[in-house]
């Protein structure tokens, strides 16, 4: 029975639901299901979503993964929920620099936030560390360095082909990242900061990385803070995931460090992503990381808690706080309850999972004031 009340004047939320290929399909569904309920039980809103069909399939027929518009349309909805995509008769930097990177940088979303942390019943891969040894949350730059898309070929086929790829920081990019990651430490319990670079090597965009964190942690008096080397940081990840708490890092070096993070804290399935707007000019954009997974597509085994995450995620973008811890809270009832997916070691589908964590939401007693359901 719902508890919405109909004499609450509702929040409505536009989602442009973008599943794209493979497991991104699937995924996507079970996390638009998980928030028909939550919204159902929640009564402070409403969630009006627009489907887009483009991935892969569009590509092959039409020659582009969106359409010309595509940007536009995006820019009407309060959040953009994505799958994946990618498939395996397509070159991956055509996939890339077709659908994902497009949105990303004209909508300049130039936060990605990657948290990670260890599920209840959830055994990370490193021997000893138990839940709480290892919560992270990893901050990319995501509109320039490594893939700022500049650069070229010559001469192709021929002996002398020459090819770059030119790393592009500039100071407003690094700061403005740097500022943010700042204040996502400052947010949580411990206040730390790792900033991660290779300077030693990259002597010029690097060495700009290190100058401008020693500027902005100026600003930042309550939030320690240290350096590290990308190749010493992924030491650092398994010897010492407790010395760790917020981390920001280039668009390369973030995206290779949250993957491993992911890992570390059990499977690719479980993790999300932002790809943040902080000043709401556009649509922040929420994924999970893990890719279009064609060799499990059809199986029902693709895992959703990396789906459920980013919808809570979204959901508190959005402001709707208590229903993001909710949904959230749910999914850790579920996987302490071993109702796993064979990545976590477990034998439940898709579905089953899902149906969970949805049984979970109806079965709990919170309301839009609240901030958690009852064990």
């Amino acid at each position: 029975m719902s508890n919405i009340d109909a004499s609450v004047p509702q929040r409505k939320y536009r989602i442009a639901a973008i599943p794209g290929d493979g497991i991104g399909t699937e995924v996507i569904a079970a996390g638009l299901e998980v928030l028909d309920v939550l919204a159902a039980r929640n009564g402070g809103f409403l969630i009006e979503v627009d489907h887009f069909d483009w991935g892969s399939e569009r590509y092959r027929r039409t020659g582009a993964f969106m359409p010309s518009d595509g940007l536009t349309l995006l820019k009407k909805a309060d959040a953009i929920y994505f799958g994946a995509v990618g498939a395996p008769d397509i070159p991956d930097h055509v996939t890339l620099w077709g659908l994902r990177l497009p949105i990303c940088q004209r909508l300049d979303q130039y936060a990605n936030v990657r948290p990670t942390r260890i599920f209840p019943g959830v055994t990370s891969p490193l021997r000893g560390v138990e839940r709480g040894d290892l919560d992270w949350l990893i901050v990319r730059e995501n509109s320039e360095g490594e893939y700022s898309g500049h650069g070229g070929r010559a001469h192709i086929g021929l002996p002398e082909e020459v090819a770059t790829e030119t790393s592009i920081f500039t100071r407003r990019g690094v700061e403005r990242i740097m500022r943010f990651a700042f204040t996502e430490a400052a947010k949580r319990a411990r206040k730390h900061l790792t900033v991660v670079t290779k300077s030693n090597a990259q002597r010029h965009g690097l060495v700009l990385w290190d100058e401008i964190a020693a500027e902005v942690a100026a600003d930042f008096p309550d939030v320690s803070w240290d350096k590290e080397l990308v190749d010493a940081m992924t030491f650092r990840m398994v010897s010492r995931p407790r010395s760790i708490d917020t981390v920001v890092a280039t668009n390369l070096h973030a995206d290779i460090l949250s993957d491993l993070a992911a890992a570390l804290a059990g499977s690719l399935g479980i993790a999300p992503t932002g790809n943040i707007d902080p000043e709401r000019r556009f649509p922040s954009m929420f994924e999970p990381i893990h890719g279009s997974a064609f060799d499990i597509v059809g199986k029902g085994i693709a895992n959703p808690v990396a789906s459920f995450w980013t919808a809570s995620m979204m959901l508190e973008h959005l402001g709707e706080a208590a229903a993001a811890h909710a949904l959230i809270t749910a999914v850790e009832q579920v996987c302490a309850a071993g109702i796993l997916t064979p990545d976590l070691g477990g034998k439940a589908t898709t579905v089953e999972v899902t149906r969970a964590v949805c049984d979970a939401l109806r079965g709990s007693n919170f309301a839009p004031g609240e901030t958690s359901i009852p064990a």
